[in-house]
């Protein structure tokens, strides 16, 4: 299948922002998408009109039965029951696109004689369009063996992508790192709103004063990497402002305190490592940023 995999078929179980973006980005570099089924009607076929030649089914088993390749694009929830409900058929690819778990959620796809791997796109999706922008220049996790393994590398390529081979023991800690920088990026940045609006400047105003620090912050990562990249009190030793900031949270905003401080000390290391701080600093913020109040951690 390697060596014609542009003339292999590929359908899609699941239509949602995640099918929806892959399929169109494989389609316009000349993949054959030919089926797709969905949980509603609606959303199979907006898929298939995007795409040259795509059939739409009712059911995933006709999906299955009318491709080579089959993406299982669903919530993560129903992949298992999907995978198991299936009369598979050999020599197919049964690939899922699940970040926190491993092909063997779809292990009874390989009884049947299929090859099983995982391709997920490590990108934020919040609409279809964006998605479909996004997908160019994100990396893909790929749990696979030959020859699927070879096939997905090559479609992540095609797409404008990177990819990064992952075994099953490693999925949970890789899609657990990714909430770290995507989603609790969001709860941090509410959380500064938040505060702002303490001092009368509502949500809306906040993200507009706030977003060029934040795209700041990230071109900083890029172009000047960890950890020469972090700025900041704590960077500086800047025991002052450190002690400036607790007694504010604690005056303010005390349910946000403990937070504020561990944040900090997982931060020491990194202010630490950029050799702007020496040990002694180091352990003076550290006292401040652990200081106990009234029996218990703040």
């Amino acid at each position: 299948m390697c060596e014609t995999i542009k003339m292999s078929t590929i359908g899609f179980i699941g239509a949602g922002i995640t099918g929806t973006a892959l399929a169109t980005r494989l389609d316009q570099q000349g993949y054959n998408i030919t089926a797709v089924s969905s949980r509603t009607l609606a959303s199979a076929e907006k898929l298939a009109e995007r795409m040259k030649h795509c059939q739409v089914y009712t059911t995933s088993q006709e999906v299955a039965d009318n491709a080579d390749i089959i993406f299982i694009t669903t919530p993560d929830d129903v992949i298992g029951e999907i995978a198991a409900r299936i009369r598979w058929h050999k020599g197919q690819c049964i690939v899922h696109c699940s970040g926190a778990h491993s092909t063997d959620i779809i292990e009874p796809a390989k009884e049947f004689g299929a090859d099983t791997g995982c391709f997920h796109p490590l990108q934020t999706f919040a609409s279809i369009q964006q998605a479909i922008e996004n997908l160019p220049g994100s990396t893909f996790a790929i749990e696979a063996q030959e020859p699927l393994l070879s096939i997905l590398k090559g479609m992540s390529r095609a797409i404008g992508g990177y990819w990064v081979i992952l075994k099953a023991e490693d999925k949970v800690l890789y899609h657990t790192a990714a909430v770290f920088a995507c989603n609790y990026l969001v709860t941090l940045t509410k959380l500064a709103t938040d505060l702002w609006q303490d001092f009368g400047i509502s949500q809306e105003q906040a993200i507009k004063a706030l977003l060029p620090l934040l795209r700041g912050t990230l071109s900083n990562i890029e172009n000047i990497g960890l950890p020469n990249c972090l700025t900041g009190p704590i960077a500086r030793g800047d025991l002052g402002t450190v002690k400036k900031h607790i007694e504010a949270l604690e005056k303010e905003n005390p349910h946000l305190l403990n937070t504020y401080k561990q944040l900090g000390l997982q931060t020491l290391p990194i202010a630490l490592a950029k050799g702007k701080i020496n040990p002694g600093k180091t352990q003076e913020l550290q006292d401040i940023l652990s200081k106990q109040k009234q029996g218990a951690l703040i």
